[in-house]
């Protein structure tokens, strides 16, 4: 027999709880006393202490729970039908919340892909699927939950880069939707043999860490430099390139190369710019 194999749960039929209390009810206080008072005392007696121990087969399951049950150590089954239920006495019952839960992650600190010290932590939703997995599978599944987590988190982190550069195109900050599947996938593959479900795990907190935050916000604002002024620079030179088509269309004034090169010189200094120009109006000839 395989030691290793995982218990998988499977339903348990039990007795519902109202019809049996009626019935003991019954035998408590009628047919026992009566039998006592007729002369089948040493029959009473016995049938008295089974009637005793029958009333601790009674247990509460409520909504979204399941009860897990063992006999001297066996798993015998799991009760999912809500309300009041009766079982052999002697089965020992544990609950198991099948809710749906949710927790946030410890802040990690961990390098990304390219080796640069973040802060990372997430939000995961979880619940148990399979409680017989749940209980046997592992000693502590909330804390098998958190522990995992944390392992996954780790892995997502150290798989992508904290922003986009370098030819990557994929990275924590930008693609928050891929990031998140990659982490709720990484994390079931560690949760399935304990019995759990991933319904949803997000990125909850993202910085860069405190030793490189300010290089790494001078970082991003000269590449934010450095993509605005090439924006502006195609645009003037897109704007130079239809005034000098305009004037040479409409006939305006004819500019030989040299007065071409220094309209298109001072076109770029007002264009680009980053402070507005001092206009000077020439009232002699261009020549």
């Amino acid at each position: 027999m395989n030691q290793n194999a995982s218990i998988i749960e499977r339903p348990l039929n039990t007795l519902p709880g109202i019809p049996m209390i009626l019935l003991l009810l019954v035998l408590s206080f009628g047919v026992l006393p009566a039998m006592a008072i007729i002369g089948f005392r040493l029959l009473a007696v016995p049938l008295g202490i089974v009637v005793f121990f029958c009333w601790f087969g009674l247990f509460m399951v409520q909504p979204n729970q399941g009860a897990v049950m063992q006999l001297f150590g066996r798993y015998i089954g799991t009760v999912r039908e809500a309300g009041l239920r009766w079982a052999n006495p002697f089965y020992s019952k544990k609950a198991v919340s099948l809710r749906i839960r949710n927790f946030e992650s410890n802040k990690l600190k961990v390098n990304d892909l390219e080796g640069s010290p973040i802060e990372i932590a997430a939000i995961v939703v979880w619940q148990v699927v399979d409680t017989a997995e749940a209980v046997f599978a592992v000693d502590d599944y909330e804390n098998f939950v958190h522990v995992q987590t944390e392992a996954a988190l780790r892995q997502s982190a150290t798989s992508y880069p904290y922003d986009l550069h370098d030819g990557h195109t994929i990275s924590l900050r930008s693609h928050t939707q891929e990031i998140a599947d990659h982490l709720r996938k990484e994390i079931q593959e560690r949760l399935t043999s304990a019995g759990m479900k991933v319904l949803e795990a997000r990125i909850a907190h993202l910085a860069y860490a405190q030793e490189i935050a300010q290089a790494m916000l001078q970082r991003q604002q000269a590449g934010a430099i450095i993509a605005a002024r090439s924006k502006i620079v195609e645009g003037a030179v897109s704007m130079v390139h239809m005034a000098l088509e305009q004037l040479a269309e409409k006939g305006i004034v004819n500019l030989d190369e040299e007065r071409k090169a220094q309209m298109v010189s001072n076109l770029l200094v007002v264009l680009c710019g980053e402070r507005g120009t001092q206009p000077i109006v020439n009232a002699g000839s261009i020549y």
